[in-house]
């Protein structure tokens, strides 16, 4: 036990030493989840804060006059008029507007109101009409003075003002830690291999758990530095709470960790080079964020696709982090999140340790 700690010392320090010393690598642990996290934090929202809205308006009345007064008075809608539907239907196919509002001649005889929205973006097309179907009835009810037999009171929890970065900045930490460590994690072994240092190692006295793990633990604090820069910019930066428990943050991070550093030795194995090894990696990247619920629900994929989905364990630590951020769970409210986070990364772990050779 004390030679195995010896060499696991010796292997570590190498680790760290060839990690920190290289300025390629001291730019790829900070600068590249800074980035991330401020494009796809003010990138990544489904809010429609600003939408070019089309106006044909045959009827030229008062109320017709007055809806459009209650669109543009919430400031995110922008309203071009246009003479002839023609006119609005070619702005339409050229992007310049998202939406056209068209109010017929007899609007003051038959008041009904047509919205045209452009459904090659259906998320934004949804949202678009969903917020100016509200508006225009809700100012038409006032308008006629009309009041609906039952008031509905609509209120949202954890994230009141249903602000779409409270959501996706907590996903993004998930999606930074798992590129970080999965591609470095795929590289090291890679990197011994190409720079012929790897069969040195092997002649060494050296077990192979031990050199997975001293390869495992400089990652895994890369890793876990990048959970906590991202996490103190989202929370000072953003302004998304976090009302949940640091320690069960920090559990769930290091059982992720266990599964993203699995699946990294493990690409390792069947690598050659380092840029197999990368391009293995965002080959597995790309679809474990797209089945993990991060944009898309996988309650509405088809039902094969969802249990494909429990063999992803970014879906796992999405649901944990998001909770942590928004609800304020502790680690015993997701102990199916923690066990099968700790069950996938330790049949990765293990299956590298059977692969590396």
């Amino acid at each position: 036990m004390t030679g195995s700690l010896i060499r696991l010392r010796a292997l570590l320090a190498k680790e760290f030493r060839q990690l920190l010393r290289d300025p390629r690598m001291r730019f790829f642990v900070v600068v590249p989840p800074l980035i991330q996290l401020m494009v796809l934090g003010y990138a990544a929202s489904f809010d429609v804060r600003e939408a070019q809205v089309a106006v044909v308006d045959y009827a030229h009345t008062q109320q017709s006059r007055d809806l459009l007064a209650a669109i543009t008075a919430g400031g995110h809608f922008q309203l071009h008029p246009f003479v002839a539907m023609t006119a609005a239907a070619d702005a339409m196919d050229r992007n310049q507007v998202r939406a056209v509002v068209h109010f017929a001649a007899d609007f003051a005889r038959r008041p009904v109101v047509q919205l045209i929205a452009d459904g090659s973006d259906s998320n934004s097309a949804q949202i678009v009409m969903g917020q100016l179907s509200q508006i225009i009835r809700r100012s038409g009810q006032q308008r006629a003075g009309s009041q609906l037999p039952i008031q509905l009171q609509e209120r949202a929890w954890y994230n009141p003002n249903l602000d779409d970065r409270d959501y996706f900045v907590p996903g993004i930490i998930a999606t930074v830690v798992l590129v970080a460590t999965m591609i470095l994690a795929a590289m090291t072994v890679v990197r011994e291999r190409e720079m012929g240092t790897l069969e040195r190692l092997m002649v060494t006295p050296l077990a192979r758990l031990e050199f997975l793990i001293g390869k495992m633990i400089p990652v895994a604090c890369i890793g876990l530095f990048d959970v906590m820069l991202v996490t103190v910019l989202a929370v000072l930066w953003f302004k998304v709470p976090l009302r949940g428990e640091l320690l069960a943050l920090l559990l769930g991070s290091v059982l992720y960790l266990m599964s993203t550093l699995g699946f990294g030795l493990l690409i390792s194995s069947y690598a050659s080079t380092q840029q197999q090894a990368m391009l293995l990696g965002f080959f597995a990247i790309m679809p474990a964020i797209i089945l993990s619920g991060f944009a898309f629900p996988i309650s509405n994929m088809p039902e094969g696709v969802q249990w494909l989905t429990y063999l992803d364990p970014l879906r796992y630590f999405l649901v944990i982090i998001r909770d942590l951020f928004l609800k304020g769970s502790g680690v015993f409210d997701h102990l199916f999140e923690y066990g099968m986070m700790a069950l996938l990364g330790t049949t990765a772990l293990t299956l590298s340790v059977a692969r590396i050779r």
